[in-house]
C-alpha cells in the first residue's frame, strides 16, 4: 500500500455568496483541519503522547515545539530523529515520530494525558498549573529588551503581511517571532493558536535560538494561560496579542516577570504586566493584580 500524501494547508470548496440580496456561486478556500499524532520513540519503546487537530504544514516543528513546551525534551542534542511515520498505511501522513537518544532519561509522560486527544484550541488552566511551572522554571526571565510603543504598534501589520494562509482562507491563527528592532524572524499559522505557537517554538528549537530572551512574540488571538506557559518555557520576555488575555494569563505573567500586552490594535494597546520593558511606561508604578 502506498503512503498517503498529507493534505495541503488549504482545501477548496464551493459556496453561495449572498450580497445585497444577490446570490452567486463561487469557489472558496478553507483552512484544512486534520489530526496529528505525535509519537515518542526511545530504544524499543514507542508511545503516542498526543493527538491534536491542526492545519497540515510544519508538522515536525509542531511536534518539537509541543514536546519542548511540555518539558519532554530540553535541547536538540536529545533528539536523534524527527520525521513523518514511514509505515505503510492511510494514516501515516498524519503521524510524526520523535526519536530520543537512549542515554536521555526517560521522560515523565503522565502530565501529557490531558493532551492525548486535544482540539486545535485546547488549553489547560488552573492554579495547579502555575505551581507545576514554578518547579520547572527555576530561573527568572532576564530583563530582556526595552521596546518603544511605536514598535509594538507596528507588529500586527508586519504579521498580516506575512500571513499567506490567512489571506487565502481568513480562518487561521498565527504566531510570530520578532527581534527587538521589529525584524520579523518567523511566522507560523494553524487553526489552533496553541499549535501555531508550538510550530514557532519548534522552529526556534531547530535553529538553536532557545531560550528566546531577546525576542518578542505576537499571537493573532487572545493570550491564554497555555500561550503564556509556552512562551515562559521558551524564555520569551515580551508577549503581545491582538485580543484579550485571560485572568490566569495575567497572573502567570505577573508571577514570572513577563511583559504581557493585549488588545494591540492600531496605535493602542493595554499593558497587563511587565510595563518596565515598554519605553515611556517603565517609570510608572506597577499595577496591582486584583
Amino acid at each position: 500500500m502506498r503512503l498517503r500524501i498529507a493534505k495541503p494547508s488549504t482545501t477548496g470548496a464551493r459556496v453561495y455568496r449572498v450580497e445585497s440580496g444577490e446570490v452567486e456561486e463561487r469557489p472558496d478556500e478553507l483552512a484544512t483541519e486534520e489530526p496529528l499524532e505525535i509519537r515518542l520513540i526511545q530504544g524499543d519503546r514507542r508511545r503516542t503522547v498526543a493527538v491534536t487537530m491542526r492545519t497540515p504544514g510544519a508538522d515536525l516543528e509542531l511536534a518539537l515545539g509541543f514536546l519542548f513546551a511540555e518539558g519532554v525534551i530540553h535541547g536538540p542534542e536529545e533528539v536523534l530523529r524527527v520525521a513523518p511515520c514511514a509505515e505503510p498505511g492511510e494514516a501515516c501522513a498524519n503521524i510524526v515520530e520523535v526519536e530520543l537518544a537512549e542515554d536521555v532519561p526517560a521522560p515523565e509522560l503522565a502530565g501529557l494525558e490531558r493532551h492525548f486527544f486535544a482540539t486545535s484550541a485546547c488549553g489547560v488552566c488552573g492554579k495547579a498549573g502555575l505551581e507545576a511551572l514554578e518547579l520547572r522554571v527555576t530561573a527568572a526571565v532576564p530583563p530582556g529588551p526595552e521596546v518603544s510603543p511605536e514598535l509594538i504598534a507596528a507588529l500586527p501589520a508586519r504579521l498580516r503581511e506575512a500571513q499567506g494562509l490567512f489571506t487565502a482562507t481568513g480562518g487561521l491563527h498565527a504566531a510570530a517571532l520578532f527581534e527587538p528592532d521589529g525584524n520579523l524572524l518567523a511566522v507560523r499559522e494553524d487553526v489552533g493558536r496553541h499549535n501555531a505557537l508550538d510550530k514557532l517554538i519548534g522552529w526556534a528549537f531547530g535553529e538553536g535560538l532557545l531560550p528566546l530572551h531577546r525576542h518578542l512574540v505576537l499571537v493573532s488571538g487572545r493570550s491564554s494561560y497555555e500561550i503564556l506557559q509556552k512562551c515562559l518555557v521558551a524564555g520569551v520576555p515580551v508577549i503581545c496579542a491582538v485580543s484579550a488575555p485571560s485572568s490566569l494569563a495575567v497572573e502567570l505573567a505577573d508571577r514570572f516577570g513577563l511583559t504581557l500586552i493585549g488588545f494591540l490594535r492600531g496605535d493602542r494597546f493595554n499593558i497587563y504586566s511587565g510595563a518596565g520593558r515598554v519605553a515611556g511606561v517603565a517609570a510608572r508604578p506597577a499595577l496591582p493584580i486584583l
